[in-house]
């Protein structure tokens, strides 16, 4: 068994793909239309385009449109990241996402086995890049 597709919730799907391409570098997998506002759009590592995606999902399914709320909001109000991902360099990272414009809560912070820093994605998560120590 391996893990193929996992998602995070986002309140803009083109502001996310801004987001997770242009500053955290992902390449666009899968962009099919599913209706009005939504897609199915995943990305993946450009190292590893063939590994497991990313369902940039949108949080407005009117199914669940209040538990996802309350819970974005509880992650992201207890400075709680969603996911994270690894990096090599995490001040490297750290000073090529910030020249882009990306908000970090937390800079390069030293935890032991890792090192990580924790930022904003722009479609109310926090995220968290880590590198191996």
């Amino acid at each position: 068994m391996k893990i193929v597709l996992t998602s995070v919730l986002v309140d803009d799907q083109a502001k996310a793909l801004q987001f997770y391409t242009e500053v955290l570098g992902f390449i666009k997998k899968i962009d099919i239309p599913l209706g009005p506002g939504a897609r199915w759009l995943t990305v993946v590592s450009k190292e590893d385009p063939n590994g497991p995606q990313l369902l940039l999902e949108p949080d407005f399914n009117p199914v669940v449109v209040e538990a996802t709320k309350n819970f974005k909001k509880a992650l992201f109000d207890n400075s709680i990241p969603w996911t994270s991902f690894a990096v090599a360099d995490v001040q490297q990272e750290f000073e090529r996402m910030t020249n882009l414009g990306a908000s970090f809560k937390k800079g390069p912070t030293n935890m032991g086995p890792v090192t990580i820093a924790v930022l904003n994605d722009t479609c109310g998560n926090w995220i968290q890049i880590m590198q191996y120590n």
